[in-house]
Parts: structure tokens; sequence; C-alpha cells
């Protein structure tokens, strides 16, 4: 990065850190929330981060160059534990990071070349289970709103400072009625103001394997190493115009 893109993500990543600090704030009344929710279809599990900053972010240095911002949907059960606090670090971020590797001619190192976003800092097991937390609490609610509305903002001016695409990933949620709707109005107004937005990209999830079956599928069932570049930026578009119109 230059010295201006560091500063742009150095500055990002403080501020991030206190919003995180204020909106942790609400960790009394979430933990109870996050526990209920979870207790329909999944095993019992130690809530120790209920809204998570990505320490992984400290690690950026001015030596990286970032390629890309990878937006997840919210921090996981492995997500939150304490001794990560990082973003994509469980088996889907294991998918990722296996899909970088096996594909050198896209030159992007997951852990290296890529800075990783949620859409919200607010943990649950299951993205599912933030529609119980906005329905059961209105300070929850209105948390889960205005964090995905600050990072919705941010993200497209950091993108824009650093000069990083963005990708997407997974989309259910940013559907009508998704609980990640204002987070897609938003990141598009901003992605436009920011002239971001042609270098925005959606894509199917990397958990369940769903990011490669839906690439493999728009490939026709097989890669073209060469052309993989390409038709990645293809079907990130398609998948970028069915969902933001």
């Amino acid at each position: 990065m230059t010295q201006t893109q560091f500063v742009t993500l150095d500055a990002f990543r403080n501020e991030y850190k206190k919003m995180c600090a204020q909106w942790s704030a609400l960790a009394p009344q979430l933990v109870p929330l996050q526990k209920e929710a979870a207790k329909a279809d999944t095993p019992d599990y130690p809530i120790e981060t209920p809204v998570v900053y990505n320490r992984a972010l400290d690690a950026i240095t001015q030596d990286d160059d970032i390629k890309i911002i990878v937006i997840g949907d919210n921090p996981g059960k492995d997500e939150q534990l304490a001794k990560n606090n990082k973003y994509l670090v469980g088996q889907a971020g294991k998918i990722a990071e296996g899909f970088f590797k096996k594909h050198p001619s896209l030159a992007i190192d997951f852990r290296k070349n890529a800075i990783i976003l949620n859409k919200t800092p607010v943990h649950t097991a299951k993205t599912k289970h933030l529609k119980v937390l906005a329905k059961e609490d209105a300070a929850a609610r209105d948390l889960i709103l205005q964090s995905q509305l600050w990072l919705a903002q941010k993200t497209a001016e950091l993108a824009q400072g650093v000069g990083a695409q963005i990708w997407l990933v997974g989309y259910a949620e940013l559907k009508d009625k998704g609980i990640f709707v204002p987070y897609r109005d938003k990141l598009k107004e901003a992605a436009m103001q920011a002239t971001v937005y042609d270098s925005l990209f959606v894509f199917q999830h990397f958990s369940m394997n769903r990011f490669m079956i839906d690439l493999r599928d728009f490939c026709g069932g097989a890669f073209d190493e060469d052309a993989l570049a390409k038709n990645l930026a293809l079907l990130g578009k398609k998948r970028r115009d069915e969902i933001f119109g």
C-alpha cells in the first residue's frame, strides 16, 4: 500500500475498534438473547464476545498489498471466541483460503491480500438468529441496524481509499425482507458516491461450499484457469445485478 492508502486503513480500523467498544456496552443484554436464539437449533456453547472486532485488521502493515475486501454476514461461534476474535476463521474461512491457494492465477493470498469484514459485528451462532434478537429487543434491533449502516458506508469509503474490490459473499439475507436489506441499500448508495460500484461483486457464501458450486455451475462444470478472473467478475456482476437491481 501507499502511505496514503495505509493511513486510510489505519483510520478505519481505529474507528471501527472504537465503534465495536461502544456497541459492546449492550453486551449484558445481548448475551441472554444470543443464548436464547441459539437454543432452537444449536448445541450450547460459551458466548465470549457478543460484539466482535476483527483483530486481524491490526496485523495489516503498509507492506501488505490489499486487493479485495471480503464481506461476510456476521461473526459465528468460532469468530467470537476470545482466542480468535477474527472473521472467517471457521470452516467457511478454510474453504475460502483453500480456493485462493488452488488458483494462483488470481494472485490473492486470503490471509494477506484480503481485508475481511462483516455486515454487522453482532455475533449469533447462525445468521438467521439475528432476526430473533431484533424481534425480542428494541436496543438489539437498533444496534443491528446502526452497525449495518455504519459498516456499509465505511466499507465503500475504505474500498475507494485502498483501491480494493469489494466481494460481498452471502446474499440470502440481502433479499427483500432479509435482515441485511439496510446494509444492501446503504452499500449501493455509498458505493455509488465513492465511485466503487463497478468494483463491487456479489457471490454465494463460502460456507457449505456454495461459492464453489455456484462458480462451477457458471463456468459450465470446469474451471479454465486462464479465464477464472474474468468468470469471477462476470458471475459477481450477475449476482450483484440480481441483488441490487
